[in-house]
């Protein structure tokens, strides 16, 4: 695990381009990866520690309902397809790098932009947060518990994202998934030979059956269960692609080509998603047990048990490098957008490519230690709580950010005070859930998780706000739109929403990381420095 944080930090000199003292080149790699960084770029960003570890230990805590992360995964896989490319073609011809960059120009807000950065943002957090949590659980298994190791790792991978920007995160993701590769076989033989799946589910039924919860078991509970069940997966499937960092894995390609083959492959990633998910149900079989209270520890406590050392060795690296991949591209991804939408929209707009680039660097430094202050302050039952939190956040951006793509009919201002009604509702509905131990004790009054009820029916947090924002950005649009209240100027063009490589507007870098031959022709002037009229 040393020796890939090392490589994290050398990661600048691989296929160092003249000048990486710029936001193009520290924040998205000179949008010119190939088709198998990018492939390891976006399992590293996007399977990630909540993947295996978040994810096993909620199947292990509550049985079926934690595999929603497999449907909403499934689902995100089409939707990538299209959206995806889109949002690569426009922000690449206009050299966009967050999606309050693109909020701001194609409704012609800069106040709209600079929201969607910041909630963004706060979003953002708690979801480094999932991943910080896991890497803790990984060292309180082999017996560094508190949190001065965690933040030793955080300030390790801090300096190597400081240095090198995205190509760390790319770099230590090829390394990463090989060890991976590993756990997923080594997994399947101890599976194998401890009697198979079918032993695994008879003895985790029997598990849920003795426990007094009737929300746990190997199924949903009836329509309550389901109707919690598909809230999720929605609001999941959504909530991904208004994240800042599943735009920048996406904007680090040359090509629509390379996006679209890396969406068309990701169902191998969910398939090993479900994977994961079932080994919560093997570690129940086995009778492994949490260190304390802290469920996060399941998955490497079992392969500590179960495993050879030298294996388990391996699997605990592995986890831990899964862990601190996505969190230092959420950092960048989330510094990205500070620095285009806020320090460049307000506070300098001459800033040249050196300045944006060091101010990306640190406020990534800030992102991370707002994720450690998170985990301090919410500590709920299960880290993918803290992920959900997020989503109710950022799912208030799906009318600016991922709508957007679709349309711009939206009225300005009603995306603004849909956004304000959305987060208002789901910040406080969040207040008032509380966090329950066992035999229904309440642990914490607020913030245990993100399942309220709605006339006794538990429905996710984020699919309520969301109505409600939607609901007044539709009839706010049509009020404003009725009094001809004036609307921004669209800075995009249908045609940007197609453009490839070959498309002389299309902004790229004249070093390619990938070998490529230059092309000095195909440089557009968006990117560096344009200002829209908004």
């Amino acid at each position: 695990m040393g020796v890939m944080l090392l490589l994290g930090i050398v990661a600048s000199r691989w296929r160092r381009p003249q000048d990486i003292h710029n936001l193009e080149e520290w924040g998205v790699g000179g949008r010119a990866f190939g088709n198998w960084t990018t492939w390891f770029l976006l399992g590293g960003s996007m399977y990630s520690a909540y993947t295996f570890v978040a994810v096993p230990a909620l199947t292990y805590g509550v049985g079926a309902l934690g595999f929603f992360a497999v449907s909403f995964a499934t689902i995100t896989t089409p939707l990538s397809f299209v959206y995806s490319t889109r949002a690569w073609s426009v922000a690449h011809r206009h050299g966009f790098l967050s999606p309050g960059e693109f909020s701001a120009a194609r409704f012609g807000s800069r106040a709209l932009g600079a929201a969607v950065a910041v909630t963004g943002i706060v979003a953002t957090m708690p979801y480094i947060a999932v991943q910080l949590a896991s890497l803790r659980a990984v060292l309180q298994t082999v017996g560094m518990p508190g949190e001065w190791p965690l933040l030793a790792a955080v300030t390790v991978i801090s300096l190597s994202t400081f240095r090198s920007g995205l190509r760390a995160p790319a770099l230590l993701s090829i390394a990463k998934d090989v060890l991976l590769g590993w756990v997923v076989v080594a997994a399947l033989l101890v599976v194998a030979m401890s009697g198979g799946w079918g032993e695994t589910f008879r003895k985790a039924g029997e598990h849920f059956a003795a426990t007094p919860s009737k929300t746990d078991g190997l199924l949903l509970g009836g329509s309550m269960g389901q109707t919690a069940y598909l809230t999720l997966v929605i609001g999941s499937a959504l909530s991904i692609f208004a994240y800042p960092h599943a735009l920048t894995t996406m904007l680090a390609a040359k090509d629509r080509a390379t996006v679209q083959r890396n969406a068309a492959a990701l169902p191998i990633y969910c398939m090993v998603l479900g994977l994961m998910a079932m080994l919560g149900f093997f570690a129940l079989s086995q009778g492994v047990a949490p260190v304390g209270r802290d469920l996060n520890t399941i998955m490497p406590q079992m392969f500590q048990q179960l495993f050879p050392a030298w294996s388990a060795g391996i699997a605990l690296a592995a986890f831990g490098i899964a862990a601190l991949i996505p969190a230092a591209v959420m950092s960048i991804a989330a510094a990205n957008a500070f620095t285009r939408s806020i320090y460049r929209a307000y506070l300098h707009p001459a800033a040249t490519p050196a300045q944006e680039a060091r101010v990306s660097r640190w406020t990534s430094l800030v992102v991370k230690l707002g994720a450690v202050g998170c985990i301090l302050l919410l500590d709920p039952a299960f880290s993918v709580d803290m992920q959900l939190i997020g989503g109710v956040i950022i799912l208030q951006t799906v009318p600016a950010a991922f709508l957007g793509l679709m349309t711009g009919w939206f009225h300005r201002l009603a995306l603004i005070a849909g956004m304000v009604a959305g987060l208002g509702v789901g910040l406080v509905q969040l207040y008032d859930i509380p966090q329950l131990g066992a035999g229904g004790i309440v642990v914490k009054a607020h913030f245990g998780g993100s399942i309220t009820t709605i006339d006794g029916i538990p429905v996710y947090v984020g699919i309520v706000a969301l109505l409600v924002n939607l609901a007044v950005v539709v009839f706010g649009t049509i009020v404003l739109r009725l009094l001809g209240v004036r609307t921004g100027r669209d800075a995009t063009r249908p045609d940007d929403y197609d453009a490839d490589a070959d498309d002389p507007m299309v902004k790229r870098l004249e070093t390619l990381l990938d070998g490529l031959p230059s092309n000095p022709a195909g440089v557009h002037a968006a990117g560096r420095g344009q200002r829209y009229p908004y």
